[in-house]
């Protein structure tokens, strides 16, 4: 990190006010054959006829009546959608009519009541009620995209647009941000909030502001955030949000750091390389990932993003199978695709998937991929403590994956809505211990926060063998608990359940979205490369549990949960063997 001295003598050279990403660079890419797919669909989505949706107020009321965002943010997310390809095709082909439709879109959002998303609103009650000048994540990326696009336009907008657009980026975000010195709960914080917000307000002051002391300023502010982003990262690298927000919050520290670097010369990036190997440690192959808290186990990292980190830190790589696409991100973000657009270089896609043992320490996550059979079978388990940023109840539990299909699943996040992110948020399936492969010992669950968390005793990685032992006892109330998880590359994977006392009511839990059939004393899941069997001693009682629910998107999904009832011994051994074809 750098001085304010070394920053105001920076922004003191730093010359007139620029995006990181220029319009020849838009225009350079828009030549490539390679990315010829998503100006296409840019150009396709920005010809469509059909007004903008309205944002009425009974929509906007939704979260707060019922605890509902979707309502209203898809269609404030489809206007981000409409301004993303509007502007690309405005500045790539030009042309009065492509101005014109780009200048309505830019007045309506200039008229929004506020940036913010109403789930966001409550966040800015101690500084004032003024929700239009609430700063949240998708009020700053609002003001980084306008700022970026009326830059990059100049002139070519007719001069009320390039007026109003600058008044409301500053009056809405930058002067709240730079001139009220409280600090906003997100400047401190050490996850994706830190580096989303700042980084985009520190893009739209690069994209706009003139007076070198006043830039100094503001970027010293995104500075002290961007360092409390970074100090959430122990030296493992690892990421507790997962993959999704790796891409979000490290990705938005990456797009400031390039773009500070492009008008002043300061570099925050280097040194960041244990953070750009997140995505190859919890890679699956074929686009799926680890999935654990609230991640998805199949995310497409934008490729602009990929490539620069690949040439400016030479990190490893996940196995990306394809070039971003417009819909990947369904926020549309200006940052994402424009960095797609002008960074991607094609030799990131198609790269093997990484393989062997990924074993982040920090995080107490092991990942271990290998072949049975010529089928890419993956195991991960995970320890670490229930306080962690978009925490589930879920230490000790485990995914077993047959060519990236997990079989033993962590479901990860659910709908968004007031509860989910409220005190009833362990009474949703996907963050609740009732989610995941771990069980109820004597009637207790796992339990919310700091304390309960899961020691490692050992960790053991060999040619042939992996071992991860957790003490569990503090999750469950000082219940004395070990799960042991054992592994092999001939496909076995034995969980041991240890105990200290006996005879207490057990009920164990493996969550899949594959049907278990029960057969006996045998449990098989089919899955598309193969099976996955257990053998169940002869003293458990087993039931299937079939539970209709909601993936992140409100899209239906059904979860299937293999509950075995049975009491306490010193093991409890459950050994699940794969079988290829």
């Amino acid at each position: 990190m750098y001085s304010y001295i070394e920053i105001t003598e920076a922004a003191a050279e730093a010359g007139a006010p620029q995006p990181a990403i220029g319009r020849d660079e838009l225009r350079a890419a828009a030549t490539r054959g390679e990315l010829a797919g998503l100006l296409g669909e840019l150009r396709e989505d920005a010809q469509r006829s059909d007004p903008l949706p309205e944002l009425p107020y009974r929509l906007f009321r939704t979260y707060v009546n019922d605890g509902d965002r979707y309502r209203y943010e898809s269609r404030y997310f489809e206007r981000r959608r409409r301004l993303n390809s509007a502007a690309v095709v405005a500045l790539v082909d030009g042309g009065a009519e492509s101005l014109e439709r780009l200048s309505d879109i830019l007045w309506t959002i200039c008229d929004e009541y506020t940036w913010a998303v109403p789930a966001h609103l409550r966040f800015n009650t101690m500084l004032g009620p003024d929700p239009d000048r609430c700063v949240d994540l998708f009020a700053a990326e609002t003001a980084h995209a306008l700022a970026e696009i009326v830059t990059m336009l100049g002139e070519e907008l007719e001069e009320p647009v390039r007026y109003r657009v600058r008044r409301e980026v500053r009056r809405r975000v930058l002067d709240p941000f730079l001139d009220d010195p409280r600090s906003r709960w997100w400047e401190t914080s050490t996850n994706n909030w830190a580096a989303v917000c700042a980084g985009s307000i520190g893009m739209a002051g690069l994209a706009l502001e003139a007076d070198p002391l006043r830039l100094a300023a503001l970027l010293d502010r995104v500075q002290r955030s961007m360092a409390s982003f970074l100090s959430g990262f122990a030296a493992d690298g690892g990421c507790a949000e997962g993959m999704d927000y790796w891409v979000y919050g490290y990705g938005y520290f990456t797009y400031y750091a390039e773009a500070l670097r492009d008008r002043t010369g300061l570099d925050l990036l280097s040194g960041t390389g244990n953070i750009a190997g997140f995505p190859a440690a919890v890679d699956f192959g074929g686009g799926r990932c680890v999935s654990f808290s609230d991640g998805k186990d199949h995310v497409v990292p934008p490729t602009g993003l990929m490539s620069r980190l690949s040439q400016r830190l030479d990190v490893p790589l996940p196995h990306i199978q394809r070039l971003s696409s417009f819909d990947d991100d369904h926020c549309y973000r200006w940052a994402h695709l424009t960095r797609t657009l002008a960074w991607t270089d094609t030799s990131v896609i198609g790269r093997p998937a990484p393989r062997g043992i990924a074993w982040l320490p920090d995080l107490a996550w092991v990942i271990d991929r290998f072949d049975v059979d010529g089928v890419a079978v993956t195991v991960a388990a995970k320890g670490g403590h229930n306080d962690e940023p978009h925490n589930h109840l879920d230490l000790g539990t485990f995914i077993l994956a047959l060519d990236g299909e997990q079989v033993l699943a962590d479901i990860g996040s659910g709908v968004y809505d007031a509860d989910y992110f409220g005190p009833n948020r362990y009474r949703a399936l996907h963050p609740s211990a009732e989610g995941h492969s771990i069980p109820t010992v004597g009637g207790v669950d796992q339990t919310p926060g700091r304390d309960s968390e899961a020691t490692v005793e050992d960790f053991l990685a060999t040619d042939a063998q992996v071992r991860l032992a957790l003490d569990l006892s503090a999750a469950y109330g000082g219940t004395g608990f070990r799960r042991v998880l054992d592994w092999n590359r001939r496909g076995t994977l034995v969980v041991s359940d240890c105990f200290t006392e006996s005879g207490a009511e057990l009920s164990e839990r493996f969550i899949s979205r594959v049907e278990p059939v029960v057969d006996g004393r045998t449990v098989t899941w089919t899955a598309r490369a193969g099976t996955v069997e257990l053998r169940l001693d002869a003293d458990w009682a087993a039931e299937v549990d079939r539970i209709e629910t909601l993936d992140h998107h409100g899209e239906p999904e059904t979860v299937f949960r293999l509950r075995l009832t049975g009491t306490t011994h010193p093991r409890r051994g459950f050994e699940f063997t794969v079988q290829i074809g």
